[in-house]
């Protein structure tokens, strides 16, 4: 065993690193006839088809079941649904859902766990997205397992419904090996975001809990430990129920931290760290005992540099949120872009709706969507060509609602080779980052608070896709980056772990 002084979370940030010098050994040749399928089959159960209830025949129905029947199947497309299905010439069609994912390799999976409602009996479901039906595969009451392998948290007291969203490790560590696991838990914080979104549209207020047994969910779903394991648990209380109208909680639960582990090989980094970053069935520290570190002020705050309010008007989503459940269904990300200027009213608008929800109570949204620990997340823009901005990387401050600029330069270049070489980098206007300082949040929640990160950062970014898509500009998620290069051209410390990459910019008319 080494006795080692670096937490696990930092010690598998460090190892899956990339760097110029030995990219070239991550680019193996990949036998595109055996990428994982991205749908899990159950050959038993009960079978619900949810397609008929989006037809419009059922949209003016007064029948309460029919309606609560054409709730659910929205949220369940709006959240992880099919949109649309590619032929390729290998045979096998490639098919795009509501929510992202890294190499389209889409390695979450949704359940529902039913305490037993008018519409669903008691039991397991898992979400079928080919069918977009629910397949039953265990008929039992299994709610009080639930409630005991998330803490007894208070969300589960009466809510009737619950969301689970596992992953299947091997699908994106096919293709990005241990680094996948900082992929899947972006993916995971993307659909994260429609879920949030999907779930306002539909009436339903998500509670997210991040904090469980793992072991026991695991069991609960009948999942392979080796191969699979439950990311989030979501309590989904039905706004049509007073009794279900509970407060928000915490959604963050800490584990231990790990200083001592043995020398692990590449290609088991991955599943190594999921294991040590569970949560077993004594907690280190009680929910009542952990509060969340409150800051009043934004972290970076320079006296002289320059600074841009970024306040403005809300989007508007039209009508019962239909241009967002829209935007939603319509999602894409962009390939290439033109290089030419976004203006500033258009960057305002995107972090407007990425970090003020409060701004969009009123249009019937959550203003204040559950999310892990944001105050641990940092975000940088890096300004390439906005009209009325000046170039440059820019602190963006979401209390103080303002870009405060830390330095001056054209980044083209650097974002361009940063970005491994993807035009992306270099022909966007704007380049936000997401970043923490990956010390103090593991002293803050333990090595768990690796998946907290990244999926915050995923859920800020799903919110910063949906805004430009709707704004009909062109957005796309950038996860292989060097990273050591994005703390050099954003002038950062070495100890703030750069999370996650959006692009933004005029898409190219194919």
């Amino acid at each position: 065993m080494s006795n080692l002084q670096k937490s696990i979370a930092r010690h598998y940030h460090d190892r899956t690193k990339y760097h110029p010098e030995t990219i070239a050994q991550k680019n193996r040749n990949l036998d595109w006839n055996e990428q994982p399928v991205p749908f899990k089959e159950y050959k038993i159960g009960n079978t619900f088809d949810l397609k008929p209830y989006l037809s419009e025949k059922f949209e003016a129905s007064s029948d309460p079941e029919i309606g609560n029947w054409r709730r659910l199947s929205k949220l369940l497309l709006c959240s992880y649904g099919l949109t649309a299905k590619i032929p390729t010439m290998f045979g096998v069609p490639i098919y795009l859902r509501s929510a992202p994912s890294a190499g389209g390799l889409y390695p979450a999976e949704l359940y529902l766990i039913s305490r037993g409602t008018p519409l669903l009996p008691r039991g397991l479901y898992n979400y079928q997205p080919q069918t977009h039906s629910l397949v039953n595969f265990w008929e039992d009451s299994v709610w009080s397992n639930l409630q005991q392998a998330c803490f007894f948290h208070p969300a589960l007291e009466n809510t009737q419904l619950a969301i689970v969203t596992t992953a299947v490790f091997y699908r994106s560590a096919w293709r990005y090996e241990d680094r996948a696991y900082r992929r899947i838990f972006l993916d995971t914080g993307h659909l994260l975001g429609n879920i949030e979104l999907a779930s306002a549209i539909n009436n339903y207020q998500p509670h997210l809990i991040g904090g469980f047994f793992d072991e026991a969910i695991d069991k609960l779903l009948y999942l392979n430990p080796d191969e699979e394991g439950v990311i989030t648990v979501i309590a989904l209380a039905d706004l049509f129920d007073t009794k279900q109208n509970v407060s928000q909680s915490i959604a963050a639960l800490p584990s231990d931290i790990h200083t001592e582990y043995p020398v692990v090989p590449d290609g088991e980094l991955l599943y190594y760290f999921h294991r040590a970053t569970r949560i077993n069935s004594e907690l280190s520290t009680s929910p009542e005992n952990k509060t969340e570190e409150i800051s009043l002020e934004d972290k970076y705050n320079f006296p002289f540099c320059l600074k841009i309010s970024t306040q403005t008007t809300a989007i508007d989503w039209g009508e019962n949120l239909s241009g967002l459940q829209d935007t939603i269904l319509k999602r894409r990300s962009t390939r290439a872009y033109t290089s030419e200027n976004l203006t500033l009213e258009e960057l305002k608008a995107l972090l407007n709706f990425t970090y003020q929800p409060e701004d969009y109570i009123a249009q019937g949204l959550n203003g204040y969507p559950d999310y892990f620990d944001l105050n641990l997340i940092q975000t940088f823009v890096a300004v390439s060509g906005v009209t009325d901005l000046e170039e440059g990387c820019y602190y963006y401050a979401p209390k103080a609602q303002e870009l405060r600029q830390i330095r001056f330069n054209n980044f083209r270049s650097d974002l361009h080779f940063l970005c491994l070489g993807q035009d992306l980098g270099r022909d966007a206007g704007a380049v936000v980052f997401h970043t923490a300082d990956l010390n103090r949040a593991v002293a803050a929640w333990g090595d768990r608070v690796y998946r907290y990160l990244h999926m915050d950062a995923g859920h800020l970014g799903q919110r910063l896709n949906l805004a430009a898509i709707h704004l009909g500009l062109g957005v796309s998620g950038i996860a292989g980056f060097f990273d050591d290069r994005v703390n050099q051209v954003l002038g950062i410390p070495d100890d703030e772990a750069v999370i996650y990459i959006t692009t933004l910019g005029r898409p190219k008319k194919r």
